[in-house]
């Protein structure tokens, strides 16, 4: 490998907007994010999975209607 092309592979400290800061390993000195897996509702828990349509709701209804007529 060439020497003096590759950027300094450093600590860098990560900032989130919640307040959560970690460190990781970057070319960058620091990171500032707006949302982290500590805020994030998906991660937490927070979030639910919505059935868009109630396309699961129509599935078994059909399933059950194809069922009772075998």
């Amino acid at each position: 490998m060439r020497k003096g092309i590759h950027p300094k592979y450093t600590f860098a400290t990560v900032t989130c907007a919640c307040g959560a800061t970690f460190t990781t390993r970057s070319t960058r000195k620091e990171y500032r994010l707006e949302i982290c897996s500590n805020c994030h509702p998906f991660f937490t828990g927070q979030q639910k999975l919505v059935d868009t349509a109630g396309r699961v709701e129509k599935f078994r209804q059909r399933y059950q209607k194809a069922a009772k007529s075998e």
